[in-house]
C-alpha cells in the first residue's frame, strides 16, 4: 500500500470509521458468504472500521482482521472488541488458512504492479476452493483522489487480473458507493 494513503487513514482515522462503519454491505457481504462455509475462517484484508469484521464475528464466523493503518487498527479493535493486525497487504504470509478472504475497498490501494504478487499472497493464504471477495473504484490505471493514490478498474482488467492470479471468477457487479451520502 502506497504510504501517503496509510497516512491519510491515521490523519483521518475518526472521519473515515465515522463515515464507514454504517455503511449497508449486507447484500455484498451475505453474496460473499454464499461461497464460505458456516463458520468458516475469513480474513478481513484492509478492515478499515472493522464494519465487516464485526458483522461476520456476529454470524459466528471466526475472523482475522487486518489493516495498514495504526489508527484505524485501533479503532476497528474497540469497535469488534478483539485485536486488529497492523499490517500491510505485502506482509501476508498465512497458509491455507481461510475459508474466505474479504477485500472490501482496500487492494484499491496497492499500486498495480504490486497486485500480481498481493494476490498471490493472497490465493495461498485461502484453502482449497476459498473465496474471495474484493472491490475497486471504477475506471482504468492508476488515479490520485484528494489525498490517496487509487488502483482503478473495469470489469475486463479485474477479471484479467484475477484469472491471472488462478482465481476462477464467480461473480462480477459494478455497484455504487454504499456509504450514507455518497450513493
Amino acid at each position: 500500500m502506497i504510504d501517503k494513503n496509510i497516512e491519510y487513514y491515521n490523519n483521518n482515522a475518526d472521519s473515515f470509521f465515522e463515515g464507514s462503519v454504517n455503511a449497508d454491505m449486507s447484500g455484498v457481504r451475505n453474496g460473499f458468504l454464499k461461497y464460505v462455509p458456516d463458520g468458516g475462517k475469513i480474513l478481513d484484508a484492509g478492515c478499515g472500521s472493522g464494519r465487516d469484521s464485526k458483522a461476520f464475528l456476529s454470524e459466528g464466523y471466526d475472523v482475522v482482521a487486518f489493516d495498514a493503518s495504526k489508527e484505524m487498527c485501533k479503532r476497528a479493535s474497540e469497535y469488534i472488541g478483539r485485536e486488529v493486525l497492523n499490517m500491510r497487504f505485502e506482509d501476508i504470509s498465512f497458509d491455507k488458512e481461510f475459508d474466505g478472504i474479504w477485500a472490501c475497498a482496500s487492494l484499491l490501494h496497492v499500486p498495480s504492479d504490486d497486485l500480481p504478487d498481493v494476490l498471490q499472497r493472497m490465493k495461498k493464504a485461502l484453502k482449497p476452493g476459498g473465496a474471495i471477495y474484493a472491490s475497486f473504484k471504477y475506471g482504468e490505471g492508476t488515479t490520485v483522489r484528494g489525498e490517496r493514490v487509487f488502483s482503478d478498474f473495469t470489469e475486463e482488467s479485474a477479471t484479467k487480473l484475477f484469472e491471472e492470479a488462478g482465481f476462477e471468477i464467480a461473480s462480477r457487479v459494478v455497484g455504487g458507493d454504499s456509504r450514507p451520502g455518497r450513493e
